[in-house]
């Protein structure tokens, strides 16, 4: 039931997740790429759409995964990773070029949904946890109190006088009811936070190394977990203030409350469900690189990733994961290869493609200004610690994204990853210097800007070393 109500909460959260509402989110964190934001906001509409057709239907209708094509540095990865958090859904962002066709020394395509599941593992298991929370903490503090009392702990006696006649010493000793209320209020008014308290604490085996040929990760996992469940948990005693102490104990009590099982159960449906896996440089295992070392392998990468993207089932630890309804987003630069460079099969497999435009000197001023996340607040609030104010002019702004946008031309177009560079080097002496200008107010206006970069980004060789 308790299941139920969280799906249903989820799935209201997503209505209320209009494709316009998600491309407003996005423009938040990410400036243009407007073709971009509407496909992959559409891609999230069809899966609560798919959530509501009958049982039949459902399982036909499968996902529309999505090609971003465009140069690094334009906001593929960026656009991902912010639906992912938007919608609460778990995600893994992993490369291509990790990844070796079976029989090769690398990674099998397949650990990528087990990586998937981990993380919907580890993101039900929070929610769980919060939802046990006030419970757990009453075990915990019930627990506490004894031993500050010093049951159970062979003798142990209060690190502070105790104010009800002295601490409770000896085993089997009861102390009385109306004592321990007293001390468990005081406990929770905080009074004895800063108090040290010896407490017992519970920890996990880790189990042995194993070691199994390259691509049989899985097998690796189940021998470890295996290993693991023979070897019993160790139990330590371990001095902490009271409300550290406390936290620790929270999470033991919320550890037990929970059900592996359950928690498994619900992590292999949301990664079944709602899952997400980015695969970026897609373009560096197309076959226009058979010629180049190790181009039989890229080639083999894409046909073992071709049922992935179709549906199959992968063994997990957890269970089995089927990855029909798992949404795949690839992205790739494609400076040497087209997207009609990988295996037919795969192209068929994602269907919408969207190009990334290179950004301009425009899109890089409200890159630097407009985001919640902006350089320029950013850099600001890191020197406001120091206190030392930074004040950014409008010529001064626009003035580093048009060097930002010179460089790219002149080298390697690396996109808004460029403007890290150069506001580093802008305010490297700054950055230096702020912890003796306590006070001061420093403006950034265009001639700061010139001063400090004018002759390094004229100088095309020595930019290509520093900027």
């Amino acid at each position: 039931m308790d299941r139920e109500r969280k799906l249903d909460q989820l799935e209201r959260y997503l209505e209320s997740l209009t494709p316009k509402k998600v491309v407003e989110e996005l423009n938040k964190f990410v400036v243009g790429q407007e073709e971009a934001k509407r496909a992959v906001a559409i891609a999230l509409r069809n899966r609560w759409r798919r959530q509501r057709l009958p049982r039949e239907l459902r399982n036909e209708v499968v996902p529309k995964n999505i090609l971003m094509i465009g140069p690094t540095g334009s906001g593929k990865t960026e656009i991902a990773r912010r639906l992912a958090q938007l919608i609460r859904a778990p995600f893994v962002k992993v490369e291509a070029t990790k990844y070796t066709e079976v029989g090769y020394v690398g990674r099998d395509v397949e650990s990528m949904v087990r990586d998937l599941v981990e993380e919907a593992y580890r993101m039900v298991k929070e929610e769980m946890a919060e939802g046990v929370k006030e419970r757990a903490r009453r075990f915990a503090e019930e627990r506490l109190v004894g031993y500050l009392l010093g049951e159970g702990s062979g003798g142990l006696e209060l690190p502070f006088p105790f104010p009800f006649g002295g601490a409770a010493k000896g085993r089997g000793e009861r102390v009385p009811e109306y004592k321990r209320r007293e001390l468990l209020e005081k406990l929770r008014r905080g009074e004895l936070d800063e108090e040290v308290v010896e407490i017992e604490v519970f920890t996990k085996a880790g189990g042995p190394a194993v070691l199994t040929p390259p691509g049989m990760e899985e097998l690796q996992n189940q021998l470890g977990e295996i290993l693991k469940g023979l070897l019993p948990g160790t139990k330590r005693r371990k001095k902490v203030k009271v409300k550290e102490a406390l936290e620790i104990l929270t999470q033991e009590e919320a550890e037990k409350l929970l059900d592996p099982e359950e928690v498994a159960s619900e992590a292999i449906y949301r990664a079944e469900n709602y899952g997400i896996i980015f695969i970026d440089e897609i373009d560096k295992i197309a076959i226009k690189h058979r010629g180049l070392e190790g181009g039989v392998s890229r080639e083999g990468v894409q046909r073992d990733l071709l049922p992935l993207v179709e549906g199959t089932t992968v063994s997990t630890k957890y269970g089995p994961v089927k990855t029909d309804h798992i949404l795949f987003i690839a992205a790739g630069a494609f400076h040497l290869a087209k997207p009609s460079d990988l295996i037919p099969e795969l192209q068929g497999r994602f269907p919408i493609r969207v190009e990334l435009k290179p950004l301009t000197k425009a899109d890089f001023v409200r890159i630097l200004t407009e985001p919640q996340n902006a350089l320029v607040k950013q850099y600001k609030e890191l020197l406001k610690t120091e206190g030392v104010y930074l004040e950014f002019t409008d010529d001064g702004v626009e003035k580093v994204a048009e060097y930002a946008e010179l460089l790219n031309e002149k080298t390697e177009n690396i996109g808004a990853r460029r403007l890290h560079t150069v506001m580093e080097k802008l305010l490297e002496d700054i950055l230096f210097e702020a912890p003796e200008m306590k006070g001061q107010t420093l403006v950034v206006d265009a001639r700061f800007v010139e001063a400090k970069l004018g002759s390094l980004v004229e100088d095309a060789e020595l930019a290509k070393y520093i900027l």
